[in-house]
């Protein structure tokens, strides 16, 4: 065949071309994947496929949901004294909410609540037709889920990080979440979840927090316009907020009450009236830690926080109730006595001072140190700030330090109402003028902790002076060297002069020798029996009897009976020097005079119960024998010679209304040297009561015995709160004897003292100590002196 007469190629006759056909099943192809993918989405939302989309609630996350709430801090008496929390919620049952506050919060929120399972799609298509003009398109339920697993806060995935994908994620996880809740909670138990969840704003979780910031109500007795301002703010906190921008939030409101009208919750008539009225707050933000300021509840949660991290619980999540040994009145009383006593106190001290022209600050010759305030300064964590931001330029350093500005201080008119101009270094020297004050109350048969006082004021002072505070203990260390002859073989009657004595000691390998000082640097001679000499508190006796029965002794004695700090044994230990002691050690150690020789570990707190109310930890006292019951009775005995004896220092406490149904009362007061520290140390029947009182630095402090001694500065804050405590009626402390020895006593302990000799005829003789004595002797069948006779 010819080339002419080859058939011709027409496009009808051409093969077909092979890519419309791939295309379209690439096409086909993509559709049944996109669908498919579609199809399995959420499940592999829900199954996190490949780590791209983040963790969804669990199971067990669905069945038993964990809502953050605050942990409650409460007293022996049942009296709520603060919270722990990140977000301050408190939950309550569904009874306890106010019905016009559900009903305004589905009018606004979620209209078709009763309807849908979780994800409205009339809503949603709205929402979307309207690019979000028309209102959202999340159900309460869906709102649930992204408070209740905090969904957009969590876990995001690979996926995740990319702006568009990440909101889909979000959104499709709050409705596979929303659609789960509605199986398996009823729409009465997620609207109570709800309720419980959601932020309202000001640090407000939760309705009865809400209700109580905003209101100062419950969430049973809010009125219809506070339950719309409430309802209103869900939509934002911040906006919304009356506090901060009241027309915002009043506008808000009354678009709340309109809806509550449209649906039908209230009549129109009275919608229209409660539109008209302006919004009253009674506003009050609850604090991270809430609650009145005091020194016991930074004990509390340094405790349980470490109790918590040690048994896997959270304190500011877990909705812990935390229950206290303290007894609320028993706390007032205390806190009214400590700030009773202490502003007389501040004002005889300025005036001391002021009198004296100069400043407290002194050294041992009186004195003032120079450069004082520049010197604590440099200590401070203001002046290491300001020194890293100047470094190198010492110039603007000073200039910084002398800077003056308003700020408001602490005086004793009140908290805060003054303010002064003042620069750091005049602020640093304004309050290093303040005297403070620590003071604990126990039981000493079980070491529960019943006052704590820790300081002047916690808002302007941190440090605490019952347990951080640790300061020598001057005289009320004594009663250990007595305990210590009392155990090996002493007895209260059992004599040593009055006289001056050098005790020689080895320190370090050194020859050293030491002459103690009597308070009056007077030495009377008497022979004394120990009972008199620890109740006038001789330190000539005491550092005698300290040779004899060896002051390591001493220092082993008193930390068996309690003293948990490191001890110097060394000749003058029994006069507090032998190193520094807490309130919360002595008022322990005290405390095993009291409970027949056990000592007890002082306890704060009693149990903490989960957020269901079971108790998952109980703390049991702890107590151990420290000391025979014999010696504790006697030491009772020998401390009641503060009240007996003549000289006693505690007799003081004759002043005060605590002498009714034979009351007895022992005590030690104590002072350091230069009237630094002023101790009183009182056991009574029921309590163990210690009283520090003193400046913030040893150098600062009274000159003279007239006021700084411990039975001035801290015996009377123990005599006016016992007073309190006997005159309450509410409590069940009660006056009386201290109970007879529990085992027969057979050291002798019923022995005449022997008075001063008198300078002048004319001295008054103390009639209380003077019938204690003749009784003694009268038991005895002794003579009894002329001088004694009435």
């Amino acid at each position: 065949m010819s080339a002419s007469e080859q058939p011709k190629t027409t496009r009808a006759t051409q093969p077909p071309r092979r890519w419309p056909n791939i295309v379209s099943r690439a096409v086909w192809g993509l559709f049944v994947v996109g669908v498919g993918i579609f199809l399995l989405y959420p499940i592999l939302v829900k199954s996190n496929f490949l780590f791209l989309f983040g963790k969804s609630p669990s199971l067990e996350e669905m069945e038993n949901p964990k809502v953050e709430q605050a942990s409650e801090l409460y007293t022996a008496d049942g009296v709520l004294i603060g919270k722990y929390f990140r977000e301050n919620r408190s939950p309550v049952p569904f009874n306890q909410i106010s019905p016009v506050l559900v009903k305004a919060l589905i009018a606004t929120e979620d209209i078709r609540y009763y309807e849908h399972s979780g994800i409205d799609l009339t809503a949603l298509a709205r929402a979307v037709a309207g690019g979000g003009r028309n209102g959202g398109g999340s159900t309460i339920t869906q709102q649930l889920a992204k408070n209740l697993y905090k969904i957009r806060r969590g876990e995001r995935g690979l996926l995740g990080h990319i702006p568009v994908v990440s909101t889909l994620i979000s959104k499709t996880k709050e409705w596979l979440t929303a659609v789960e809740l509605e199986k398996r909670y009823t729409k009465e138990e997620i609207l109570r979840m709800y309720i419980n969840t959601v932020e309202y704003g000001s640090q407000a979780f939760g309705i009865k927090v809400a209700a109580k910031t905003f209101f100062s109500t419950s969430p049973d007795s809010l009125k219809p316009e506070e339950a719309a301002m409430l309802v209103g703010m869900l939509n934002n906190p911040t906006a919304f907020n009356p506090r901060f921008h009241p027309e915002a939030a009043l506008r808000r409101r009354n678009l709340v009450l309109e809806r509550m009208g449209q649906a039908g919750v209230l009549p129109a008539k009275a919608i229209d009236s409660l539109q008209q009225e302006p919004i009253r707050l009674q506003y009050r933000v609850e604090r991270h830690i809430d609650g009145p300021d005091t020194y016991f509840r930074g004990a509390v949660s340094q405790f349980v926080n470490k109790w918590c991290e040690a048994n896997g619980y959270d304190m500011y999540r877990d909705g812990l109730k935390i229950y206290t040994t303290i007894d609320s009145r028993m706390q007032q009383h205390a806190e009214d006595a400590v700030q009773d006593r202490m502003k007389k106190l501040q004002q005889q001290f300025d005036r001391f001072w002021k009198n004296r022209g100069g400043n407290p600050w002194v050294d041992d010759t009186g004195k003032e140190i120079p450069g004082f305030i520049e010197t604590q300064m440099k200590r401070t964590d203001q002046y290491k700030a300001l020194a890293a931001r100047y470094q190198g330029q010492p110039a603007r350093l000073d200039s910084a330090l002398h800077a003056k500005r308003p700020m408001k201080v602490f005086t004793w008119k009140g908290d805060g109402d003054t303010t002064l101009v003042l620069s750091p270094l005049d602020s640093l020297a304004y309050y290093k003028h303040f005297l403070h004050a620590g003071m604990m109350t126990m039981d000493p048969f079980t070491g529960h902790v019943k006052a704590w006082v820790g300081g002047i004021n916690f808002r302007f002072f941190k440090y605490d002076h019952v347990k951080q505070g640790r300061r020598q203990a001057g005289s009320t260390f004594k009663p250990f060297v007595y305990l210590t002859a009392l155990d090996n073989g002493y007895t209260p009657c059992d004599r040593i002069r009055d006289q001056r004595v050098t005790i020689k000691y080895v320190e370090n390998g050194k020859d050293m020798e030491w002459q103690p000082d009597n308070v009056t640097r007077e030495y009377t001679g008497i022979n004394m029996t120990l009972r008199h000499a620890m109740a006038r508190s001789v330190n000539s006796v005491t550092a005698q009897l300290t040779e004899k029965v060896g002051w390591d002794n001493v220092a082993k004695y008193a930390h068996k009976v309690g003293i948990k700090s490191p001890l110097l044994a060394v000749p003058s230990i029994g006069l507090g020097s032998g190193g520094d002691v807490s309130v919360y050690e002595m008022v322990d150690a005290y405390s095993t005079f009291v409970n027949s020789g056990f000592q007890s570990e002082p306890q704060f707190i009693t149990r903490i119960e989960d957020r269901n109310g079971n108790v998952i930890k109980q703390f049991d006292p702890k107590q151990q024998r420290a000391i025979p019951s014999e010696t504790a009775w006697l030491m009772l005995y020998m401390l009641r010679g503060g009240m007996d004896e003549p000289g006693g220092t505690s007799q003081a406490l004759w002043e005060y209304d605590l002498w009714k149904k034979d009351n007895q009362i022992g005590g030690k007061t104590g002072t350091t040297s230069n009237y630094s520290d002023g101790w009183y140390m009182g056991v009574t029947k029921d309590l163990v009561t210690g009283v520090w009182v003193g400046g913030e630095d040893r150098s600062i402090h009274f000159y003279g015995s007239q006021q700084g001694e411990g039975g001035r500065m801290a015996l009377p804050i123990f005599g006016t709160y016992m007073e309190k405590l006997y005159q309450d009626e509410d409590l069940d402390i009660t006056m009386g004897p201290f109970p007879r020895p529990a085992s027969k006593i057979t050291k002798k302990y019923i022995c005449v003292s022997e008075s001063e000799p008198r300078r002048r005829r004319a001295e008054a003789v103390d009639t209380i100590a003077t019938d204690n004595l003749l009784e003694q002797l009268n038991t005895q069948g002794a003579a009894v002196p002329d001088s004694l006779k009435l």
